[in-house]
């Protein structure tokens, strides 16, 4: 059959479209919500993010889920139905992002979560195959803090966390690994992110006299059980998750939580770490160009692992590209295992070495035990 001029012109057309086709990346975070104060610099960090990776102009489509698991869910749907994007980044947030899986999955789109929870990741099977993540899995912080709480002579806990995916997983990693190190928890309380009140079980917490207790909590709710602990009087040790890694939590508990313990990145303390870190110059580079965008003093780690996101997609996208075209089902799954495959790529949160069983990668370096002293971070050596 013989083609019309016009249908000539426009195949012409459409091929040299889908060769110079843009990378579109979706993005799903918690820009509103209890979960703000991680999203919005989250949210900043997309907008510094290269528009050209490989070559190849890239697009971002940036949708707010207000910390809320069905929003999120919606969010990747229109992501990858409508906008039909090449990879997922987000969400904030562990529920949503568990809740994500398996539409990403079902749709053979890569993701990279910007949530802690090991689930997300692990253990690997046919739906996780295409979900990566760049914060720190809260088994490597569980075990930072049971050590530094055995170096520092506890030996009662008290617990409380959310009561969601993040409180549970946190609960269920703290316990294996305080068995480890003879900590006996005395107490396991939950309360909601949007709680105003924990008086009830706080007092439960206090009935037990425990040496220290483990908040499990992030963002600026995460300060609320601890400032009741103080304020009834509670004078033992406390300790938090990486969840707090951010000034909005030094602002909201002011006094109420000096002298607390926490694992971290080591973005967190970046000026702090000896100039052999290797992560020491990417973190700083990164709060730079942040800084200068929203002003000295600005900087969060939560945005770090927006960069860091960003980051795995400008080392992966090049390789991808040499295997098909943005757009198409095998240019996802080029890209999917691109990263897979990411080997020695310094983040501002740890050097990334990925695997089929291993998708976030990170080794020790990836953490640091910090204190917050004067209402400022101080690496604790």
């Amino acid at each position: 059959m013989k083609l019309s001029k016009t249908a000539v012109a426009m195949t012409v057309a459409c091929a040299a479209f889908a060769a110079y086709a843009d990378i579109t990346v979706g993005v799903t975070l918690s820009a509103t919500g209890p979960a703000a104060s991680l999203g919005i610099p989250e949210k900043n960090t997309i907008a510094l993010l290269p528009t050209s990776m490989g070559g190849q102009k890239v697009n971002y489509i940036v949708l707010d889920d207000a910390s809320d698991t069905t929003t999120a869910v919606k969010n990747v749907r229109k992501l990858i139905t409508e906008n039909r994007v090449d990879v997922i980044i987000g969400s904030t947030i562990t529920p949503n992002s568990l809740a994500m899986i398996d539409i990403v999955a079902e749709a053979e789109t890569p993701t990279i979560s910007m949530a802690a929870s090991a689930r997300i990741v692990d253990p690997a099977n046919p739906k996780t195959k295409w979900v990566f993540k760049t914060p720190q899995n809260d088994q490597q912080m569980a075990t930072a803090i049971a050590t530094h709480m055995a170096g520092q002579g506890v030996k009662t806990v008290a617990f409380i966390g959310f009561n969601d995916a993040y409180g549970e997983g946190w609960y269920q990693e703290f316990v294996k690994y305080a068995d480890t190190y003879k900590l006996k928890v005395v107490a396991n309380e939950r309360y909601s992110r949007a709680d105003t009140s924990v008086t009830g079980q706080v007092l439960k917490i206090m009935a037990a006299k425990p040496d220290a207790v483990l908040v499990a909590g992030s963002g600026t709710p995460a300060a609320l059980p601890q400032v009741t602990l103080k304020e009834r009087g509670y004078a033992g040790k406390y300790y938090q998750t990486h969840g707090i890694a951010n000034n909005d939590f030094l602002r909201v508990g002011g006094k109420h939580v000096e002298g607390t313990f926490l694992p971290a990145g080591p973005m967190l303390v970046a000026a702090q770490l000896p100039d052999s870190n290797p992560i020491k110059k990417s973190s700083l580079t990164y709060i730079a160009k942040y800084e200068a965008a929203h002003g000295k003093g600005s900087i969060s780690t939560f945005g770090g692992h927006a960069w860091d996101a960003g980051a795995l997609l400008q080392n992966a996208v090049p390789t991808a590209l040499k295997k098909a075209k943005p757009g198409t089902r095998e240019f996802r799954a080029a890209l999917r295992d691109a990263l897979e495959a990411t080997k020695e790529l310094v983040g501002v949160h740890g050097v990334f070495n990925m695997s089929p069983s291993d998708h976030l990668g990170f080794d020790q370096r990836a953490r640091v035990m910090v204190r917050i002293d004067k209402g400022a971070w101080k690496l604790d050596k």
